[in-house]
């Protein structure tokens, strides 16, 4: 199935996509240093985030839709007024690159992660919370719990460590991944929090007991990212030159999105289920309308 709408939306690679709360608009980071707001739908531009010194790796919208964070290759995270376009406060904990944020469910922090091995924790007006130590290996996902309590994080080396919120004290470590773990999500009203490696095996953890319920291996090229659906029974998996749809109940397919480019760096879904977006290498961003319609 071919996109509906394909626009140049950067002048370097389409880092991360991601839809307001609302589905009225979308957001996407760039290595072009920038972050870009467009109109849903028509994909007209609206405002450009100017500010970053290098490329932006993450990107996260507050619970109530009024503040943008972002993450950043120049080590900083940064927090703009999503509707105003001002930049609200910057943020460094080291000197390293910052490679994924992610806010509390309730809107009071924002997490992030970093090369180093650090995890770091503020409130929204830039005092810091907690930072942790993880490890000396790189960080590529955070996850916060439903209830805000607890912070899992993962990256090189396999392991995810969960910690208590806001002392910072290490929980448990769930082992099971042989390579870097690049993603990390809660799903069923954090009942599961699910994980993906590198070279594209997926594990669900149940949260009550932290088994590993579900192994999925996908025969496939290495997997870059995933995404659910509004109601969580939809993955899409970034493959080379490809999006995949599957069932997360029984992983039958429900249909291959082919991209005229190699690699496919965000993805997300629209909140009101209508939209499919994903960002590429290409500086594109392509557009399906309900995919599995």
């Amino acid at each position: 199935m071919d996109p509906q709408y394909e626009f140049e939306a950067h002048s370097s690679y389409v880092l991360g996509v991601l839809f307001t709360p609302d589905s009225g608009n979308l957001v996407s980071a760039s290595m072009d240093n920038t972050i870009k707001v467009w109109q849903v739908p028509g994909w007209e531009l609206l405002r450009e985030f100017k500010g970053h010194s290098n490329s932006v790796n993450g990107i996260a919208i507050s619970p109530d839709r009024k503040t943008l964070a972002t993450g950043s290759s120049d080590q900083t995270v940064k927090l703009w007024s999503l509707e105003g376009g001002d930049l609200l406060t910057t943020m460094q904990d080291r000197k390293k690159v910052v490679s994924a944020i992610e806010f509390s469910p309730d809107g009071k922090w924002i997490g992030a992660v970093s090369y180093g091995g650090r995890a770091m924790i503020w409130d929204l007006t830039g005092e810091p919370v907690v930072g942790i130590k993880v490890s000396d290996k790189n960080l590529a996902a955070l996850a916060f719990s439903q209830d805000g309590e607890t912070l899992a994080t993962a990256g090189l080396g396999g392991d995810i460590t969960l910690w208590s919120l806001p002392t910072g004290k290490k929980v448990r470590t769930l082992s099971g991944h042989k390579v870097a773990v690049v993603s990390l999500t809660y799903i069923h009203n954090g009942r599961y929090l699910v994980s993906m490696e590198y070279k594209g095996t997926i594990k669900f953890w149940e949260t009550g007991t932290w088994e590993d319920m579900q192994t999925i291996s996908v025969d496939k090229a290495r997997i870059r990212g995933l995404a659910f659906s509004p109601d969580e029974k939809t993955i899409a998996l970034s493959l080379e030159s490809m999006v995949q749809l599957r069932s997360v109940d029984d992983w039958t397919l429900g249909t291959d999105l082919p991209v005229s480019t190699k690699v496919i760096n965000g993805m997300a879904f629209s909140p009101d289920g209508r939209w499919f977006a994903a960002g590429a290498a290409d500086r594109k961003i392509r557009i399906w309308e309900n995919p599995l319609a």
